[in-house]
């Protein structure tokens, strides 16, 4: 990713974008099976990470080839600590080289982040405690700031969701993108916090698990419609909108249809891919 990288002010590359568990059926993989995780970077060295779903697993492979015996430090941005957003990282390779860092930015949930890491990590759930790993880590509790990562700017923002999430808004050098995934439309004040940290994003990747249909079943499971998606982008005058998280029922077929519906209400619609990478 780094040589692409440094010409430009922002990067995305989305690693993981299927919602709720890994669907590695074959008529999925066009869009991808693996469950949330994004990697950003700025014009410089810094590498950001959101979520830490199964397409970790495959982004810690990309960064040892292309840092090699080099050390890193990656910076984890959790949106909130469900099974589909933490269960890569015992599978994340860099965590068992001491050359590397990682910092772990804990989302303001009633859940302690280094515990949940612990939790999943202990007897009998695997082999490997998370105290025992190699690699240089610290914890740091997001406050109400933004957090500064060399050139980059990262903002977090409640958005709804059972027993709490965040969002994040990313910004370098004049441009700007969103993650708002893992929220349900209707509460009025953290729909009205969502737009207004979206607004004039470049980027706007939004939770679209659902279609009209399916939300009449599952409202209060945390995810919103794809036209509730297109709603928040207009009403925030993004540039694009990224739909994500794609329900495990929704093969490659269903999410391009839902695609088609999108766009004729907001053009610069696209439906998130693993392995895709974009450019601001």
């Amino acid at each position: 990713m780094r040589s692409r990288q440094e010409a430009s002010k922002l990067c995305v590359k989305f690693w993981g974008v299927r919602g709720s568990t890994p669907t590695p059926q074959r008529e999925n993989l066009g869009f991808g099976g693996n469950t949330s995780c994004l990697e950003v970077r700025g014009a410089g060295d810094e590498i950001l990470i959101f979520d830490g779903g199964t397409g970790l697993r495959q982004l810690g492979i990309a960064l040892l080839k292309e840092f090699k015996k080099k050390k890193f430090r990656a910076h984890f941005f959790f949106t909130h600590c469900h099974w589909d957003h933490i269960q890569g990282i015992p599978f994340f390779d860099p965590l068992y080289r001491d050359e590397n860092e990682v910092v772990f930015y804990a989302p303001p949930t009633p859940n302690d982040l280094r515990g949940v890491l612990m939790g999943q990590m202990a007897t009998p759930y695997f082999p490997v405690n998370f105290e025992s790993v190699a690699i240089k880590r610290s914890f740091v509790q997001l406050e109400t700031g933004p957090v500064k990562c060399g050139g980059l700017t990262i903002h977090s923002f409640p958005v709804n969701h059972p027993q709490g999430a965040v969002g994040y808004r990313v910004e370098s050098a004049g441009k700007a993108m969103v993650y708002a995934t893992d929220m349900e439309a209707g509460n009025e004040r953290l729909d009205g916090i969502v737009r207004d940290f979206s607004q004039n994003a470049d980027l706007l990747i939004h939770d679209a698990q659902y279609t009209d249909q399916e939300i009449k079943m599952k409202r209060g499971w945390g995810h919103s419609t794809w036209g509730e998606a297109v709603q928040a982008a207009k009403d925030a005058k993004a540039g694009q909108l990224i739909l994500f998280h794609h329900d495990p029922s929704h093969d490659d077929q269903f999410v391009r249809e839902i695609v088609k519906k999108a766009r004729r209400k907001f053009d610069h619609t696209k439906a998130a891919r693993e392995g895709w990478f974009v450019e601001l």
